[in-house]
């Protein structure tokens, strides 16, 4: 098959998404003065782009596929497709927001206040269509970085990307509205989805880290339990699905498997336990495929 040319997101999302390609069965090794990692697939050959520039490299064929965040999509009006939103609760691959904020003393109560005015942002180009929705002439500056430290001397509002809100809350900004939401996206190059080889391997790689991405926080559970507390420990045990339950050799007894959130295990492991569980055992799941 051709090669499928695969852009990795360079800065903040490149541990994260090279930790969940290992969990989706990929081994990625990367060197501090190279742009392009190996990967343990002879099919694939990747690339670190930033994640700002993803979605014009993938738009322009230059690459097949990659991983970026939605709001890049947004912001360069890139025509790719959307395979799949990559979304799970851990730092770096969460939903995000990008937020219009002002310092906490600021007069400002809505975007219609800063006619005239300055905002600093890396987002140029969502903040220039969200000010002409809202009919709003306000002067727009590219931020470099350190963007919070603009206000008040250099700019009036800005337009920035926070997880949590921590990062503003320390630096006395409020949120005054929410200008986009994003999460981190897999796209592809609409020609290359018409390669039928290409289009197998981009769906197989998506199946497998939505597959990584649904074990996060989960582990699976095994037990034996005797047929006369065979009820009493289905009781206890929250599920994906039904417990697999499957005879042993010895008559009378039952091995039990299920799935369930690890956060629950430290709980339940006990009340199984007084259930009558025998040989409790707990372990890590790398891929969940629905």
């Amino acid at each position: 098959m051709p090669t499928l040319k695969l852009g990795l997101p360079k800065g903040s999302l490149e541990q994260a998404t090279l930790e969940l390609f290992r969990r989706a069965g990929f081994m990625i090794s990367t060197t501090t003065r190279s742009y392009f990692p190996h990967i343990d697939d002879p099919d694939i050959e990747c690339m670190l782009i930033r994640a700002q520039e993803m979605a014009r490299y993938v738009e322009d064929g230059a690459l097949d596929c990659g991983i970026t965040g939605h709001d890049w999509v947004v912001e360069n009006e890139a025509d790719v497709e959307i395979v799949a939103d990559l979304i799970y609760a851990k730092q770096s691959f969460g939903t995000v927001r990008w937020v219009l904020a002002v310092p906490e003393s600021s007069p400002v109560q809505s975007v219609r206040d800063l006619e005239g005015k300055i905002i600093a942002t890396e987002l140029v180009g969502v903040t220039r269509r969200y000010l002409a929705d809202n009919e709003v002439s306000a002067k727009i500056e590219f931020s470099w970085g350190a963007t919070e430290a603009k206000l008040p001397e250099l700019a009036d509002a800005i337009v920035e990307v926070t997880e949590t809100g921590s990062s503003l809350r320390a630096n006395k900004l409020r949120v005054v509205e929410t200008v986009l939401e994003s999460n981190t996206q897999l796209i592809a190059n609409r020609e290359a989805l018409k390669d039928g080889a290409k289009k197998r391997k981009i769906d197989d790689i998506t199946m497998l880290l939505e597959g990584a991405i649904n074990a996060l926080d989960m582990v699976g559970l095994k037990l034996n339990v005797q047929e006369a507390d065979l009820s009493r420990v289905l009781e206890v045990l929250p599920a994906l699905h039904k417990p697999t339950v499957s005879s042993l050799s010895d008559e009378g007894w039952h091995a039990v498997e299920t799935i369930l959130k690890e956060s629950t295990v430290r709980e339940i492991i006990p009340r199984l336990k007084a259930a009558g569980a025998e040989g409790i055992v707990e372990y890590p799941l790398n891929k969940i495929v629905m």
